[in-house]
């Protein structure tokens, strides 16, 4: 919004900040301020204080469009450390908001003041960006992440950090979803059953048991020694389904609501975007408490949010859902009303139901949406059945739900089911069909029905899940963030396309006048280079991901291994890795080879880390929030441009709603998309100032097509070649500059 940062084409100019916040962020950002004082090689970035001076101004014009008292309670916070060249921070000096007026705030609000989109850099701190305003004058924070491991980084690391250097006594909460938290019934219940499939799950059992009687959160995370995916984990945690409420008899001390009321009481919470949207549908996160005190919510790797929203403000059905119903009503119902029903053949019966849903589909993995299914197919004479089993089961429950808290939890349960299925047992509507079939009549049909949602399916190996999504999250979103006013700020390194936000503020139903880009301090025209290689067929050719590993080999082998392979497709994945198995066998080299899939994410990351030279081939889950710093990685291969799937159903109804309105569904919608995650991609490379690498992308169309440019020109500005002797001579030189560097 200066020199240093780019607003987007149809930005508003810069927001005003008071002139003595703006002094007090330029001097404990500066080279002898707060930060360097307490932060070994701090060094000041003016992306940073510039980043730094947009959020606080983006909350000052949300607390001046607050009540009064609401404004001056979000204003308070307690004294800070000064040092010699500080002045004390003085709010009754500050502009009373009747000199401003509320009628002028509320217009500022409207017009977007109070929400800020950032996209800053890799390299540019835009965590102490945002957390310096936010603990001075944020109010009551709530700070959304993208992952539980960036949610963990952010409370222990960051924060702390932080709030130590600027000595503010900030309380912090940090709050996830249910199933990562003991629960003591269910630990009680799984430990007097006393009988688990296998010696390993008796073991984990054993030290839960230990754990839940030392530990002050209960938080899983914190037992390390037991893996994540344990299946022991599901038997001792609760879920919104079979939580029993006030009526547990530990509900005193229950994990869970132990963790919402230290959120309710903290000055900052953090929380991960899950969370923060499945409450809006469930209501079960204990952020509906949170949500009405916030000043401030400040949206961490927001690239997400899209993707995130529309699992959440859609309904799922699963089938394991059903199965987990019919596990629980045998085990409760033999429990508490033994003489009352048969629950084992009521059980059994809905077991029965649920699997014939899985067995109407002969594919072991597909994903249809509902207009392509015709009327005859098998799906919905199971889904009939399936309701007929399920309504008997509610029945019996029902008769007999005074008998236990638990019973009328299942109640509860079955009900849920029950609505949710409905929705499932109707055909498949006119539009639904016309999408499919006929984009003239799909127009028409679309007048008739004006319905937002897409139902679809997914078929897994042992499960069938029953989507109904939004086609735009926009709205439901919007709605969300109306009321009382209050700072909205979306942060990521990818959130636009050469600077451009139409497409993220779109998806997100945000004013994008308040959206800037700060370059990243790197210097990446030295530090990178760019790699198209020539005489590639195209993607959708059989002989592709042959072609990217021939390509690729003379790379990875210049590049002496400390590389990851990504590709679009599990399929490339293990082509790829197959291939390159038989090359190093062959070869004699000393590379290691680490593969999505031998073993969890942050296994893989930490070996490769560790080898130094290792060669990993993975897909999506790689392409982001993976930070390798240092000799370790000096070279991403991807090997296509991330289109997303045109046979992704929700994606088809997007785009058909698209051309509908007379848009073009690839500029509008699949190309802006596809830079954002190439960006993603790009970004592992260079994390560091002194990081140097190359990215190899595998797809002429980047230079063939005449969309490639707006590709290339979203990404990092490293120098560019098509010739295989330049990327030598790139390592060669990065070699000999790492030796000078060491002497």
């Amino acid at each position: 919004m200066n020199s240093s940062a780019q607003p987007s084409d149809d930005a508003a100019a810069p927001l005003a900040l008071n002139d003595k916040r703006g002094a007090e962020l330029d001097a404990i950002f500066s080279a002898q301020g707060l930060l360097a004082r307490a932060i070994d090689g701090y060094r000041p970035r003016a992306s940073q204080i510039e980043m730094a001076r947009s959020v606080a101004a983006a909350m000052e014009a949300s607390g001046r469009a607050m009540p009064e008292p609401a404004m001056f309670e979000a204003q308070r916070r307690p004294a800070r450390k000064l040092g010699p060249s500080d002045k004390p921070y003085a709010p009754e000096e500050e502009q009373p908001a009747d000199d401003i007026g509320i009628a002028t705030a509320k217009t500022a609000i409207d017009g977007g003041e109070n929400t800020l989109i950032v996209e800053a850099g890799t390299g540019t701190g835009k965590t102490y960006a945002y957390l310096v305003p936010a603990m001075l004058w944020g109010g009551k924070v709530i700070v959304s992440t993208g992952t539980k491991h960036l949610q963990d980084q952010l409370f222990q690391r960051d924060i702390p950090t932080v709030r130590d250097a600027l000595a503010v006594p900030v309380s912090v909460a940090m709050l996830k979803g249910r199933a990562n938290y003991l629960c003591h019934y269910y630990l009680e219940r799984t430990a007097d059953n006393g009988r688990l499939p296998t010696r390993q799950d008796t073991s984990h059992l054993q030290e839960i048991v230990r754990f839940a009687k030392i530990t002050r959160t209960g938080d899983k995370a914190e037992l390390a020694s037991v893996p994540e995916n344990s299946p022991v984990w599901p038997m001792v945690t609760s879920t919104r389904d079979n939580c029993l409420g006030q009526e547990c008899p530990h509900y005193k001390e229950c994990f869970v609501m132990q963790a919402r009321k230290e959120a309710q009481q903290a000055d900052i919470v953090v929380v991960n975007h899950h969370l923060f949207f499945a409450d809006v549908m469930l209501r079960d996160t204990g952020m509906a408490e949170l949500l009405p005190m916030a000043n401030t919510i400040i949206f961490d790797e927001a690239h997400q949010l899209p993707e995130t929203a529309t699992l959440f403000f859609g309904d799922t059905l699963s089938t394991t859902q059903l199965l987990e119903l019919a596990r629980d009503t045998v085990a409760e119902g033999l429990s508490h009303a033994r003489d009352a029903a048969d629950w084992t053949k009521l059980g059994a019966a809905l077991e029965r139901a649920a699997r014939d849903v899985r067995l109407a589909f002969k594919e072991d993995s597909v994903r249809l949406s509902l207009g392509q299914l015709p009327d005859s197919h098998p799906i919905f004479e199971s889904l009939d059945t399936l309701e007929t089993h399920l309504s008997a089961l509610a029945a019996a429950l029902s008769s007999h739900a005074e008998r236990a808290e638990s019973l009328q939890a299942l109640v509860r349960r079955a009900r849920e089911l029950q609505d949710l299925l409905a929705g499932w047992t109707t055909p498949p509507t006119s539009l639904e069909r016309a999408v499919v079939a006929d984009e003239d009549v799909a127009r028409e049909a679309a007048k008739e029905e004006p319905n937002e949602m897409v139902r679809w399916i997914e078929v897994f190996s042992h499960t069938v899940q029953l989507h109904e999504t939004p086609l735009s999250v926009a709205p439901i979103f919007a709605k969300q963030r109306a009321g009382v006013p209050r700072a909205w700020i979306f942060t990521s390194a990818t959130l636009s396309v050469r600077g451009d936000f139409t497409h993220y503020a779109a998806q997100m139903g945000l004013n994008a006048r308040r959206s800037m880009t700060l370059p990243s301090p790197f210097d990446y025209p030295s530090q990178g280079l760019l790699y198209v290689p020539r005489n590639l067929p195209q993607p959708s050719s059989p002989q592709f991901t042959d072609a990217v590993f021939e390509a690729a080999l003379p790379v990875i082998e210049s590049a002496g291994g400390g590389a990851f392979v990504l590709c679009t497709t599990l399929r490339a994945v293990d082509r790829i890795a197959n291939r390159l198995r038989e090359v190093i066998e062959r070869r004699g080299w000393d590379n290691p080879l680490l593969v999505q899939g031998d073993a969890s994410r942050t296994e893989l990351l930490d070996r490769f880390r560790a080898y130094g030279n290792a060669i990993l081939v993975g897909s999506q889950s790689f392409w982001e929030g993976v930070d390798v710093r240092g000799d370790a990685l000096s070279l991403v291969v991807i090997d296509k441009l991330p289109f997303a799937p045109p046979d992704d159903p929700v994606l088809a109804a997007r785009l058909d709603a698209l051309t509908k309105k007379g848009l073009s569904p690839f500029a509008v919608h699949q190309l802006p998309q596809a830079v954002i995650t190439l960006k993603q991609g790009a970004g592992r490379l260079i994390r560091a100032e002194t990081d140097r690498g190359v990215l190899m992308i595998c797809d002429t169309r980047l230079v063939d097509k005449p969309y490639g440019r707006r590709i290339w020109q979203s990404l990092p500005p490293f120098k560019r070649t098509r010739e295989l002797d330049v990327v030598r001579e790139f390592f060669s030189d990065a070699a000999k500059w790492k030796t000078e560097l060491a002497e």
